[in-house]
């Protein structure tokens, strides 16, 4: 099976957390990040799983155009601060290939339990508008590849 974990793009720096929305910088990202995946023909998800903050959404929405297959649901579970446990359970039991569209310090916890076996220490660390593929090798995960934010130095 195949992962993608996908962290949203630059959001506004705004009150509440839950309603920030994606800023200029963070829709070009996105749209940017969207590009970069379909040029690597191997983005595929049959599922899109976003968070329900609003920064996460909008950046789903904006991946469409590279995975216009795919089913997008808002999934909770993927806020910030949730236990990766919860949702590496809900991987298990998927049946396709799925993206995550969430946040830190979530992200890099999962990705940690995922390939290293536990959540901490954290060996990951997920960028706004970046992209982490794995894997499933029998109970563990490995990492296929990754793509960087594009307008990081």
């Amino acid at each position: 099976m195949e992962l993608h974990l996908i962290r949203h793009a630059h959001a506004e720096d705004t009150v509440p957390d839950e309603a920030r929305r994606l800023s200029p910088r963070g829709r070009r990202q996105a749209r940017a990040l969207a590009r970069r995946l379909r040029a690597t023909g191997e983005f595929a998800p049959a599922e899109v799983w976003h968070s329900t903050l609003r920064r996460a959404r909008e950046t789903a929405e904006l991946l469409a155009p590279a995975a216009p297959e795919a089913i997008y649901r808002e999934t909770t579970g993927l806020a910030p601060d949730d236990a990766p446990s919860a949702i590496a359970r809900r991987l298990a039991r998927a049946r396709g290939p799925v993206a995550l569209v969430g946040h830190e310090p979530q992200l890099s916890a999962l990705a940690s339990l995922l390939v290293a076996g536990a959540a901490d220490p954290v060996v990951f660390h997920v960028r706004k508008a970046s992209a982490l593929a794995l894997t499933r090798s029998g109970r563990r995960w490995v990492v296929r590849w990754f793509l960087p934010p594009e307008d990081e130095p």
